[in-house]
């Protein structure tokens, strides 16, 4: 009987040490804001742990359908998110946590004075995330589609997995330009060492970024809690320093 009991008492430890564990599945444009929110929750709640797994929206969502055990899945944009509960593996409402910007980046030409950069010779290569998977990358084929460039260009453009990649391309100077999310331009590792200019947002499809719980075996309720504090106005000055506008 005694071992009957030592035995749950060490089941239940393990479920609650485990409940304080988030894995969260987020679009690879949050790699830097979502790593600083990551670094202040915890500090506020020493027991959580914060897991993050960063990728395409489309291949996460993937991933989660295969049954990659995430808790918490961040898009970037809010058609991922509902194709979760659409199919069954998500729970709860979809929240809009943040809207992203588009903008162009290079570190060697000068693109502040626009999109007309674009029709300089000299760029060989144009980095984008897939838009299959990427909403940034879709919205910049959109984007091209509308200003009339895309005919003209799409021999140069380069595909990048994520929006990391395809920023990544432009940092290292593998291709003259990348079309990013603004938040990664404003990244330590970029800011300063490039240029940078933010499109229009009404020449593309809004970045509305939405998040939403997934349905595990057992419900963890530290996922809420960092889902709650995710959408606080206690992050709002974490996301506005990466560029994004978050909702009222």
């Amino acid at each position: 009987m005694k071992r009957k009991i030592i035995t749950v008492t060490l089941i239940l430890v393990c479920i609650l040490a485990q409940a304080q564990k988030v894995n969260v599945a987020a679009a690879a444009n949050l790699r830097y804001v979502l790593e600083d929110i990551k670094a202040q929750y915890e500090k506020e709640h020493p027991k959580a742990k914060i897991n993050i797994t960063f990728g395409s929206s489309g291949t996460l969502v993937q991933q989660i359908l295969n049954g990659a055990s995430f808790d918490f899945f961040m898009a970037a944009d809010n058609e991922f998110p509902l194709k979760l509960k659409a199919k069954g593996v998500a729970w709860g409402a979809m929240k809009t946590y943040a809207y992203g910007k588009l903008a162009i980046y290079s570190t060697s030409l000068d693109v502040t004075k626009g999109l007309s950069v674009l029709k300089d010779p000299a760029i060989k290569k144009i980095a984008i995330a897939k838009p299959e998977t990427a909403p940034y990358g879709e919205r910049s084929f959109e984007l091209l589609k509308k200003i009339g460039l895309y005919e003209s260009l799409k021999s140069k453009i380069v595909i990048g997995d994520n929006i990391s990649q395809a920023a990544q391309f432009a940092f290292t100077g593998n291709a003259e330009i990348g079309f990013v999310a603004l938040s990664l331009a404003l990244a330590p590792e970029m800011k300063g060492k490039g240029t940078y200019y933010i499109v229009d947002p009404k020449l593309y499809t809004p970045v509305e970024q939405a998040c939403i719980l997934i349905k595990t075996a057992v419900r963890n309720t530290e996922t809420s809690k960092f889902m709650a504090y995710v959408l606080s106005p206690r992050t709002k000055v974490y996301w506005e320093k990466y560029g994004y506008s978050v909702p009222r």
